[in-house]
């Protein structure tokens, strides 16, 4: 990876806090979003996606690493900073 100017996102062997965020992220998705749903093409997948992140995931979602706020309150504060 190094070669191709690729920098592995994983801090040091056995860390396993490193990816959390995503994975929880991920299984809010699946949970909230797509188990038992079936997408008749991967553009009616990518939309329904985009729409859970984009309308109902950042604006309300609070997550406890960001202190308790959501991902814009977060982005927000960080601009006024």
């Amino acid at each position: 990876m190094t070669d191709h100017g690729i920098t592995c996102s994983m801090s040091r062997s056995g860390n396993v806090w490193d990816n959390a965020a995503m994975e929880s992220f991920f299984s809010s998705l699946k949970t909230e979003r797509t188990t038992r749903k079936v997408y008749r093409t991967r553009d009616d997948a990518r939309a329904d996606v985009f729409d859970y992140i984009e309308r109902f995931y950042n604006p309300r979602r609070r997550h406890s690493t960001l202190g308790y706020m959501s991902p814009v309150e977060f982005e927000e504060k960080a601009m006024l900073a």
